[in-house]
């Protein structure tokens, strides 16, 4: 089974400026944490109240995501909103520290509140899959639950995202049950989370080395394949102009969207292990309450 579709160099998005944030428009930056993107979107100098953040990183990622937001927006300048693509642990590390220091609202679709209100801990993962060390190390992953439910709302059923007028939200589920992706018709920009990723998110070495290639969601913590392709598709039929994933670089142009169309297209050969824990039979949705598996472990 081939696990990537290449794509050129030159569809690469984006220079690294300060603070690590990669300016990909002008409201819209991303930065790398670790294993991981989190995007920041509102124009330079927007001052307090007038950006949003987009997931949160890992644990340990609170002072970077500060440091990015003064240097990006000014100083003390907190978000409106913080939106979650979806709650595993590399995309909500930092989150309850920034919520309690920025008194801010988190959304996130209706489907993955129980993973961030402390009722649900994500199905475990499947360390059989992708045959890199980040897949082998899956079985050591959080899995939750966190609790943010102080600050926690759902996503507006209209597909709008407060704070942010000219977006609206994608329902992409596979990588988890209420995963979105964030579209902005005007310019085509897409924010698809896991959806799609732009890196080997199996391999350490693909991981440290970001040669971009667009891929399905990491095989490791995705327990729906058949929802998995149906997201793809429908992300691929957006036609975007520019992609920023969860993980990997962002990309651009005609390339991109090639690349895009191929994974779409080829979906089950490319992304879909040819065997796992998940294949065959999806894991269903708020089976693993808080307290059913240890919350540090998938076995």
């Amino acid at each position: 089974m081939a696990q990537q579709v290449p794509v050129e160099p030159q569809a690469i998005a984006g220079e690294v400026e300060d603070a690590g944030l990669h300016e990909v428009a002008n409201d819209v930056a991303y930065q790398r944490l670790a294993i991981v993107n989190v995007v920041y979107l509102g124009t330079p100098d927007a001052g307090d109240r007038g950006w949003v953040l987009i997931d949160a990183g890992v644990i340990g990622s609170a002072a970077s995501i500060e440091a990015a937001a003064r240097e990006r927006f000014g100083a003390n300048s907190r978000p409106s909103a913080i939106v979650m693509t979806h709650g595993h642990f590399d995309h909500v590390g930092a989150l309850e520290d920034l919520a309690s220091r920025w008194s801010v609202p988190i959304y996130a679709h209706e489907l993955e509140l129980p993973y961030l209100d402390g009722r649900s801990s994500y199905p475990p993962a499947d360390p059989s899959v992708g045959g890199g060390l980040m897949s082998t190390m899956s079985r050591f992953y959080p899995r939750g639950p966190i609790d943010v439910g102080r600050w926690l709302h759902a996503l507006p059923s209209d597909g709008t995202i407060p704070g942010l007028r000219d977006w609206q939200w994608i329902a992409t589920p596979g990588h988890s049950p209420g995963h979105v992706s964030l579209w902005r018709e005007s310019d085509r920009a897409l924010i698809a989370g896991d959806a799609v990723i732009t890196t080997a998110q199996e391999s350490a070495y693909a991981v440290l080395t970001q040669k971009p290639e667009l891929h399905g969601p990491p095989m490791y913590f995705t327990p729906d394949w058949e929802s998995a392709r149906r997201s793809a598709e429908r992300l691929d039929q957006l036609e975007p102009e520019l992609l920023i994933t969860g993980h990997g670089p962002a990309m651009h142009g005609e390339a991109m969207r090639s690349a895009l169309h191929t994974l779409a297209r080829d979906f089950n050969q490319v992304a879909v292990p040819t065997q796992g824990r998940y294949v065959d039979k999806p894991a269903g949705v708020g089976q693993h309450p808080a307290g059913s598996f240890p919350s540090s472990h998938s076995g």
